[in-house]
């Protein structure tokens, strides 16, 4: 996550008040709001396209540690992140890679944060025979090939996503996904920009639809890894309905996360286990647990462990996105900015999706996965709205009117993924069309489609 909110502290939370406070610090005025990108990869195996070992993934760590003078972070003296003046880099259960880009006021300092980025982590991952994939799920490596990051957090979670779902675990050692973090002005802001965010949900996938494949096989979707964040756990994944009621605001959403159950809280660096009893935050609040009393950090920690399809944390963090190619990987952060940081092109937006009921945004969303920008939508499909949200970020984008040296504005980011909403035909589905041959053949066809270091970045 990446956040220039205060880090939470340790006093002691006695009312939801106190809670809504923590969203409130997330305000600023427009001439202060930020964009940060947050990219996955996959690390695999240069050859066989397998997912890396985590010794591989370790020895990695720690050429970039030597390489960058990174400041290691370690948990039980294993380097598990890597700590920069204005990013990070950390590892997910899986060993997926993931660049929590610098706080940037426009994405030409977010392409050159994230351009920099992949040409150190390539280079420094070449000699050890790996490779990166810009997909959103591992294409060969099963769950069970797949080793366990050894992170205190994640022994919690692992063993709870087996009593939530039957795709938790998966979620956490197969996919990988790009999320966007922004800015809000205040609270009305605030929740027409997540509104819309959860809305654009079906639209998002479809546009980002690139983990078609799953096991080593065609999985049936064109993004396994919508489908598998849908059978992870229903209570704190998905869209947020009640933000879409006449009178939503920051108690909307501190309700939300009060209702669904913690699965740890921090104790002098110790993870302390709340999954055996599952206790909800609001009993939490009320009872205290353990002999434990609830503290700001611990709201803070309990957000983080909420994955709907848009999150506040305090910065709006919007998670639709299928990890794709690194060319493409700052289109749907322009496609974001453009919709999200201008008033015209929000209600533009609003305007095409406002009027889906409970029962329709739910039918587009699961329909999305399958059929990307296929979708029957309206009186058309996905496509139609995708070409017509991308005229509106682009004019927003205009509007806003950010440049580079070359006196380019932030169009030419949405101009990577504009012909994927032109011409309707997704990443996975252009993927299907050469998926043939042996193992040797399709992983020298993900390594071209979908590898880091083989397009230009732009």
């Amino acid at each position: 996550m990446t956040t220039d909110v205060a880090a939470p502290d340790d006093r002691f939370v006695t009312s939801k008040e106190d809670l809504i406070a923590y969203l409130r610090k997330g305000c600023k005025p427009p001439e202060e709001w930020k964009i940060g990108v947050e990219v996955e990869k996959l690390v695999v195996d240069r050859d066989s396209a397998a997912a890396a070992s985590q010794e591989r993934i370790q020895e990695l760590l720690e050429r970039l540690e030597k390489a960058q003078c990174w400041k290691g972070v370690r948990e039980e003296g294993r380097l598990i992140a890597l700590q920069g003046v204005l990013s990070s880099i950390s590892l997910e259960p899986g060993g997926q890679l993931e660049l929590s880009g610098q706080l940037c006021g426009d994405l030409h300092c977010s392409g050159a944060n994230l351009r920099h980025h992949i040409e150190t982590v390539v280079t420094e991952a070449a000699p050890l025979g790996l490779a990166f994939l810009g997909l959103g799920a591992q294409p060969f490596s099963t769950l069970e090939e797949i080793a366990w990051l050894p992170k205190q957090r994640y022994r919690i979670m692992a063993p709870y996503m087996l009593k939530t779902g039957t795709m938790g675990q998966r979620m956490m050692k197969q996919t990988a996904g790009v999320q966007v973090n922004l800015d809000y002005h205040d609270e009305a802001d605030c929740i027409d920009k997540i509104r819309l965010c959860l809305a654009l949900a079906p639209l998002f996938y479809a546009w980002s639809a690139n983990s078609p494949l799953l096991d080593g096989s065609p999985s049936g979707v064109l993004t396994s890894r919508g489908r598998i964040w849908a059978h992870t756990d229903p209570q704190r994944s998905g869209l947020i309905h009640a933000l879409f009621e006449e009178g939503a605001d920051f108690g909307t959403y501190v309700d939300y996360a009060l209702d669904i159950p913690m699965y740890f809280i921090l104790r002098n660096d110790r993870y302390v286990d709340l999954t055996p009893t599952p206790v909800t935050f609001r009993r939490f609040l009320a009872e205290g647990c353990k002999g434990y009393r609830a503290t700001l950090h611990d709201w803070a920690l309990h957000l983080s462990t909420l994955f709907p399809e848009s999150r506040l944390r305090p910065q709006l963090e919007i998670r639709s996105f299928d990890s794709p190619p690194p060319f493409l990987s700052l289109g749907f952060a322009a496609l974001c900015k453009g919709l999200l940081y201008d008033r015209e092109a929000t209600a533009g937006a609003w305007s095409l999706f406002q009027d889906l009921d409970r029962e329709g945004r739910e039918t587009l969303l699961r329909s999305s996965w399958q059929l990307g920008l296929k979708t029957p939508f309206r009186k058309g499909t996905l496509q139609d709205a995708a070409v017509e949200i991308l005229d509106l970020a682009r004019h927003g984008l205009q509007r806003q009117s950010r440049r580079n040296v070359h006196g380019e504005d932030e169009t030419i980011f949405l101009d990577t993924i504009a012909e994927i909403a032109v011409s309707g035909v997704t990443l996975a589905e252009r993927l299907l069309a050469e998926w043939r041959g042996g193992r040797e053949e399709k992983a020298a066809l993900l390594l071209r489609r979908s590898g880091y270091g083989q397009q230009e970045f732009s």
